[in-house]
Formats: structure tokens, C-alpha cells, sequence
């Protein structure tokens, strides 16, 4: 079975306000293999947006690698978000009605995957993910002026 590591962040400025996401796709090595940096929209708050950062990266192994692949590997999907990771953990609640659609939007998406396995690491040990956020914020702002 294939291992990858995927590093997820999603953030918003002003909460909510407008969003971003960044991944990190890399090799059970810690090689990066892709990197992706997405504006999600004006309306969203910090977990919606880690939530979307969870979602996109599994979404986009699947159209990267194909269906056979994903059935044939095993992610660890890293993230800084406590509450993302708790909640995918089952240790905390899912009350937010927007995170309950999310949630179980990530949870239909697993079925997909060998196995998913969801790890919570400090903020820095997830900076690259962290400055791709940052860069599609920068870059809408930028779009702006």
C-alpha cells in the first residue's frame, strides 16, 4: 500500500470573512510531490476553511491518481486544525450546522481510500501549508486593487 502525506490549512481572514486553502502533497519520504493554493470565496470562517482544505486535497488525489490508486493507498492527512482532527477523531462533537455538512462530506470521501488517518501537528510543522493559504489571500487582495 502507498503511503502519502498530505498537509492541509485553510484560514480566514477576519472570521468570517474571505478564505483560502493550501496543501502539501508529499511522499512517505516528506519529498513534496504537488503543492495547491486555492481563494475559497468571501464568506467563510477558519474551520469551514480547514474543512474545505481536507476536502480539495482528497478530492484532488482521487483526479490526480485515479480511483484504483486511492483504494490502494494510505493517507496521512495532517493538519493543525484541533478541531478538524478531533472531530474526524470522534472525540469531539460535530454541533456547528455548516461543519456537520462538511464533515460528513469528508467522511463520504474516505470510503474512497485505503485508509486515511488523520494526525494533528503544531503550526510549525505546517508552515508550507500555512504560507499557501497566505499566498491566495495576498493574491485576491492583490486582484482587488
Amino acid at each position: 500500500m502507498k503511503k502519502i502525506i498530505i498537509f492541509t490549512d485553510g484560514g480566514a481572514k477576519g472570521n468570517p470573512g474571505p478564505g483560502a486553502i493550501g496543501i502539501v502533497f508529499c511522499n512517505e519520504k516528506g519529498d513534496t510531490i504537488k503543492e495547491y493554493s486555492k481563494f475559497l470565496g468571501e464568506n467563510f470562517t477558519n474551520n469551514e476553511a480547514e474543512y474545505k482544505a481536507a476536502i480539495f486535497a482528497l478530492k484532488k488525489f482521487k483526479a490526480l491518481f485515479g480511483k484504483r490508486i486511492a483504494k490502494e493507498s494510505k493517507i496521512e492527512l495532517r493538519s493543525d486544525s484541533e478541531l478538524l482532527v478531533r472531530q474526524l477523531l470522534g472525540q469531539w462533537k460535530v454541533l456547528d450546522s455548516k461543519i456537520q455538512l462538511l464533515f460528513l462530506e469528508l467522511w463520504n470521501l474516505i470510503k474512497d481510500f485505503g485508509k486515511v488517518k488523520f494526525k494533528l501537528i503544531s503550526r510549525e510543522k505546517n508552515k508550507k501549508a500555512d504560507s499557501l493559504v497566505q499566498e491566495a489571500l495576498k493574491r485576491r487582495v492583490q486582484k482587488l486593487i
